[in-house]
């Protein structure tokens, strides 16, 4: 059953089992092709994913939205029109990696893998890896819009720019957490717009490359991001993430509809259109701590920006959007099993004991560590009107500082944040399934302008083919895959080649050094250039270094631009 599920999840085709016979996984024959009904091309493509957003936090969101005195309605409401299947190579269950690398890609990696090719697991691979393939890099529908149509490009998120959905469309990399390598490849894309967090992020070389091709790099500088109103910008807050929405005041941080609203203003200022992928990107935080305040306002502000989105795409006339999550998390629920009357629980009872959180149990912590530990009930009970008995207090106290290893594991390991937010749990009737990933299908919404909708049910592969489609891209990307990024063994087949390393360096940065006649090529790792007999040249794309191969990935007609 297991091998039948596996194949459904790649084909709507039956699956015709002999007896004893189970089938073998099968390559998805969708990728790269065209979608399945007719889409006709659009200017622009706005891609908004609201990280780890199960279904039931829509249904939460609109009655905690209600029961506030605002509409039950949210502004995704209008434009949903089926759901997707998101999956890893080998794994019906996604992080963010494979989840957001699968919809820019068409190709699904296995976990922690970002736009590259994955590692086959026999027997638990849902459908069929070349082993010639592994770990090649897979163009992005970001790199196809600038490469091949001249689009201005962008991201928005609240978190670190190198995290792993904005790192999903711009970058390449068999490890999600290697942020340096992501962080100078973005910044190597030439993007048009970033706006986010994570200024730690930000090398001397990023930067000295940033200023290289006109692009203002802006530091928790709120005055400067709403002034700039053309050319190249990274604005960038706090050293990694945002704060939750709900613990802070939005006076020098911009909220997320906001800085939709600013790429929007810079990105359709090409006359040749763009690309935009916008992230609601701590939802899935706020899940992983079990965290309902979080959860719920997270998704709220994200569903402001879709507005904003939704408003700009239907007054243009010439702009899709597609507003899908890249999995479930948490198994969010309204009702868990304290909820005994269930069905004659009115709604203030659910949502009162919510609606009092001042601030997030991420938000509560941080007071608290600003705070004496003599104050510490008092203190809680004002945030969030729980009381704490004598022996939690102490507990808290206890674990004062004590930090998860990280966002993921908040909500099931032994740490401060952790403690408040199941107290705050048990004030309420929210449920949780777990503090992970869960593997059931997500929401789809989509605006078309001629109503060519992605209807139905689709693969995480499929809603790239419509993406694809809606961009109007004659190049596939498996055709442009092939092309920008092919081993240096390959386009230099013939020549004198080495890979060092600078003392000193870490090991995702060598330096390709190629000598063809009495030429001399130097091509520097996770960038965007090269040296030939010392003068500078811009490759166009990036060249991605893969440790675990030992190879450069490079255009392919690199020796026929640069040495001929």
């Amino acid at each position: 059953m297991k091998n039948i599920f596996r194949q459904a999840v790649m084909t709507a085709a039956a699956v015709l089992l002999t007896a004893g016979v189970m089938p073998a996984a099968a390559a998805p024959p969708e990728y790269g092709k065209p979608y399945r009904t007719e889409v006709s091309p659009t200017r622009n493509l706005i891609v908004m994913i609201p990280d780890g957003t199960s279904l039931g936090v829509l249904s939460a969101a609109r009655w905690y939205r209600y029961y506030n005195g605002g509409e039950a309605r949210l502004a995704v409401d209008d434009y949903i029109c089926g759901t997707v299947r998101s999956f890893a190579s080998n794994s019906l269950i996604a992080d963010s990696a494979p989840g957001g690398s699968a919809f820019f890609t068409g190709v699904p990696p296995r976990t922690k893998n970002i736009a590259v090719y994955p590692e086959a697991d026999p027997g638990n691979d849902i459908f069929e890896v070349d082993p010639a393939m592994v770990y090649r890099p897979l163009a992005t529908l970001l790199e196809a819009a600038r490469i091949t149509q001249d689009k201005a490009t962008g991201l928005v998120v609240k978190v670190e720019f190198p995290h792993a959905t904005p790192a999903g469309a711009s970058a390449h990399t068999a490890n999600r957490n290697s942020y340096g390598v992501i962080a100078s490849q973005m910044a190597h894309q030439d993007l048009d717009v970033m706006l986010g967090g994570g200024l730690e992020c930000i090398t001397p070389e990023i930067e000295r490359y940033l200023e290289s091709n006109g692009t203002r790099l802006l530091a928790d500088d709120i005055d400067g991001f709403r002034s700039h109103d053309s050319g190249r910008l990274w604005a960038l807050w706090c050293d990694y993430n945002f704060p939750y929405v709900h613990d802070h005041d939005g006076g020098r941080i911009p909220l997320l509809p906001e800085m939709t609203r600013k790429a929007l203003d810079l990105l359709s200022q090409n006359e040749n259109g763009f690309f935009l992928m916008v992230e609601g990107s701590m939802v899935d935080w706020a899940a992983h701590s079990n965290d309902a305040v979080g959860i719920i306002t997270e998704f709220l502000e994200f569903d402001n920006a879709v507005r904003v989105a939704m408003d700009f795409a239907r007054e243009d006339g010439n702009t899709t959007v597609v507003v899908v999550p890249d999995h479930g998390n948490a198994g969010f629920t309204i009702g868990n099993y304290r909820l005994k009357g269930y069905d004659t629980t009115p709604v203030a009872e659910i949502y009162e004991p919510v609606s009092k959180f001042l601030k997030t149990s991420d938000g509560v912590e941080a007071v608290l560590m600003e705070s004496d530990t003599t104050r510490y009930a008092e203190i809680f009970h004002e945030l969030t009107g729980i009381r704490l008995t004598d022996e939690e207090t102490l507990q808290l106290v206890r674990l004062r500082g004590i930090k998860a290893g990280d966002y993921m594991t908040v909500g099931y390991s032994e740490n401060m944040h952790g403690f408040i937010a199941r107290k705050m749990n048990e004030a309420h009737y929210f449920g949780y399934t777990s503090g992970g990933h869960t593997g059931e299908d997500v929401f789809l919404a989509a605006y078309h302008p001629a109503g060519n909708l992605p209807l139905g049910v689709n693969t995480n592969t499929e809603l790239n083919n419509y993406m694809a489609d809606a961009m109007g891209l004659d190049r596939r990307l498996p055709e442009l895959s092939a092309a920008l990024f092919v081993p240096h063994t390959e386009v230099f087949e013939g020549d004198r080649y080495s890979v060092g390393f600078d003392k000193g360096r870490n090991e995702d940065f060598p330096t390709l050094t190629v000598r063809t006649g009495d030429r001399t090529v130097e091509i520097p790792a996770q960038t965007s250039v090269a040296l030939v007999d010392g003068e500078m040249v811009s490759l166009g794309s990036v060249a991605v270094y893969m440790p675990e191969t030992g190879l450069f990935y490079l255009p392919t007609d690199f020796k026929e631009r640069f040495l001929r």
